[in-house]
């Protein structure tokens, strides 16, 4: 019996390579990004100095990429991954990401990471998921760019789910929130999330990572709330 082809995620024709899991006619058509902040990811004026809020006012990490805003196709692949257990997905996203980043580095010079880390769930969460989704993302991108991959960082309170919160909320919410279980001094870090919004979360985490000596922190993500 013949092997049944892979087909795209968007149109269904079948794929060339099958773990591509997007054919290239649909990879070009996806949602073209604004202008966005380098360091913020939030729509600016250019896309390689940091924007009026960041020279006010910078967060934790040193640069953010993102594959998309938070708008279909993405954002309705990122809500399968999450909460329909199609982790089949996963592959195709992670390969969005990677090029996302790989087109970053190249045209914003960025630092290549030496440790990827992922947002962690509380671990009653991960138990009810049954998988951290942005580990699923992380893993794969530490085996293609040859760096380490941790899941040494912790989320020790539960505390209420994020996007029921306000912004001010969310901050409050994740004071203490988080807990480092191995050394990261002189490490560039890369954290994986799949979704930010007000980017409370991995503003916490970043400034947790670099109190403990990390040289430098990106936040890349699959889909930035604009």
């Amino acid at each position: 019996m013949l092997p049944m082809p892979a087909l795209c995620w968007l149109c269904s024709l079948p794929l060339r390579f099958s773990h591509h899991g997007i054919c290239s006619h649909c990879l070009r058509s996806l949602p073209l990004l604004p202008l966005l902040c380098p360091r913020c990811g939030l729509p600016a004026a250019s896309a390689r100095l940091p924007c009026g809020r960041c020279l006010l006012s910078p967060p934790a990490w040193q640069a953010l990429v993102c594959v998309s805003a938070y708008q279909a196709p993405v954002s309705h692949w990122v809500h399968q991954l999450k909460f329909s257990r199609v982790t089949a997905l996963r592959v195709m996203l992670t390969r969005l990401l990677l090029l996302s980043w790989l087109q970053a580095y190249r045209t914003r010079l960025l630092t290549r990471p030496d440790l990827l880390l992922c947002v962690p769930l509380h671990h009653q969460r991960g138990w009810q998921r049954g998988y951290n989704q942005s580990a699923l993302l992380a893993q794969p991108l530490a085996h293609w760019l040859t760096c380490e991959f941790s899941e040494g960082l912790r989320r020790q309170r539960k505390g209420a789910l994020q996007h029921q919160l306000s912004a001010q909320q969310r901050r409050t919410n994740l004071r203490g929130a988080f807990r480092l279980e191995f050394a990261v001094r002189g490490r560039h870090i890369a954290l994986i999330d799949d979704v930010i919004t007000t980017g409370s979360t991995v503003e916490e985490i970043s400034r947790l990572l670099l109190a403990q000596g990390a040289a430098s922190v990106q936040v890349w993500c699959l889909c930035r709330t604009l």
